[in-house]
């Protein structure tokens, strides 16, 4: 394009019209900063956040029904929120949280009704992924973090739930794996940017809990399955609520 309008008179150039930031960010011009940090797991991102955190609060929580009342109370007027999960999401029902239906319809309800309407993000029962939400922005968001993308070690290790008892872990071994965990981390990458104003990231406690006959009540969601995450996210000052 510049190559047609450079010989052109009636062009002007201005540097200051150059959106250098992105206007989602309003609040934190180094939001998108912090976030590739925090996923590529530099050192860089624990001071980032100290740059950011006054201007545009990013908090943490284990606890589901502590991070939607960060929200309520954060939101004023008109302002919209929502929870925020992962397409591979998978055990997300124990904590009262529900897939927002594919479908136009479904979003539109999720995205325009007011806060007393059920089908209402503002209601934070449906959580959408970041196929529904990829290019749209909320004021404050809870991302749900769950077992699909966990830190382990000192690196992000991916798995996919097979629908019925276990996780099973993706590794790189062929070029659909590696495009998929490709993909993982950045569905993380979306919706850790789709906020506005702030965000709350609640990484769940499981459920460590053995029945009489010393079985897990529920063996989808060990507590080791998230310990890892909430702890690399607390070491790099995430305030926790």
């Amino acid at each position: 394009m510049n190559e047609l309008l450079e010989k052109n008179d009636k062009v002007t150039y201005s540097d200051n019209l150059h959106l250098a930031v992105s206007l989602r960010s309003y609040r934190a011009e180094k939001l998108s900063a912090f976030v590739h940090a925090l996923l590529a797991l530099e050192p860089t991102a624990a001071e980032l956040y100290k740059e950011i955190k006054d201007k545009y609060p990013i908090v943490l929580t284990r606890d589901m029904e502590k991070a939607k009342r960060w929200l309520h109370d954060k939101v004023r007027g008109t302002e919209r929120t929502g929870v925020l999960i992962t397409k591979e999401s998978a055990r997300f029902k124990p904590l009262g949280i529900h897939v927002l239906p594919s479908g136009d319809e479904n979003a539109v309800h999720w995205l325009l009704e007011d806060k007393i309407d059920t089908r209402a993000s503002n209601y934070l029962e449906d959580a959408a992924t970041e196929i529904q939400v990829q290019g749209l922005e909320l004021d404050y968001t809870c991302l749900l973090w769950d077992a699909d993308m966990r830190y382990e070690n000192g690196e992000w290790r991916f798995y996919k739930f097979n629908g019925q008892t276990k996780w099973v872990e993706q590794t790189p071994t062929t070029e659909s794996k590696q495009d998929l965990m490709k993909y993982m981390l950045n569905a993380y990458r979306v919706l850790l940017t789709r906020a506005r104003a702030g965000m709350v990231i609640c990484v769940p406690e499981g459920n460590g809990n053995k029945n009489p006959s010393g079985f897990w009540e529920d063996s989808t969601r060990l507590p080791e399955y998230y310990n890892g995450t909430y702890k690399y996210l607390k070491s790099l000052g995430i305030e926790e609520i």
